[in-house]
């Protein structure tokens, strides 16, 4: 199989869809959600939204997600309600390894739109459209072994845990731990995620 480089990726012609929610790009209008976002303590120790974000500074990372493809990042999806189009968290499909069939999926929704299944339906939306991606063969997660509401919607979502991480990444100021969550491609079924075993 020739390997195609991330950078010659194109976004989705139809935007991927899963329930009550659709995945599109982040756009200004985001801006309410994203410093919603920003609220949470957690996020911005593991990425790059700074802790209770102002308005500009959402306007940036809302910049920054837009640019994630061009950059050879990967895909980073607004999160969005398909009734209305209002934004309640992000989704992201990283492939810096796409060279070894594998990606990593990371994702987040606002304070104020959780306990609505939001999050699992995303990432549902996301691992569809990511075995679209022929290069494409595996997709992980890891995820603190305290999270257990992201571990519920990994599993939800199709991918299972594969094992603990000791002192595996730096989060804030601390070593952390984190728990592999994975989902590898059908062999009978390229669109239909498939739990490893």
């Amino acid at each position: 199989m020739t390997e195609r480089p991330v950078e010659s990726l194109r976004w989705p012609a139809e935007p991927p869809a899963w329930g009550q929610v659709r995945l599109r790009p982040f756009a200004e209008r985001d801006v309410a959600m994203v410093m919603d976002l920003a609220t949470d303590p957690y996020i911005p120790l593991i990425g790059s939204l700074p802790t209770r974000a102002t308005s500009g500074q959402a306007l940036a990372y809302i910049g920054r997600q837009r640019g994630r493809l061009a950059e050879a990042a990967g895909f980073s999806f607004c999160v969005v309600r398909d009734e209305d189009d209002v934004a309640v968290g992000g989704v992201g499909l990283w492939l810096g390894d796409l060279g070894a069939g594998r990606g990593s999926a990371g994702w987040a929704v606002a304070p104020r739109f959780r306990g609505h299944g939001f999050a699992t339906q995303a990432l549902r939306a996301m691992l569809t459209f990511a075995w679209t991606l022929p290069e494409l063969h595996r997709v992980e997660a890891r995820i603190e072994p305290w999270n257990l509401a992201s571990a519920r919607v990994a599993r939800h979502a199709g991918m299972a845990y594969e094992g603990t991480m000791t002192s595996y990444q730096t989060v804030g100021d601390r070593r952390a731990d984190m728990q592999l969550y994975a989902v590898t491609r059908p062999a009978d079924d390229p669109t239909t995620p498939r739990a490893t075993p």
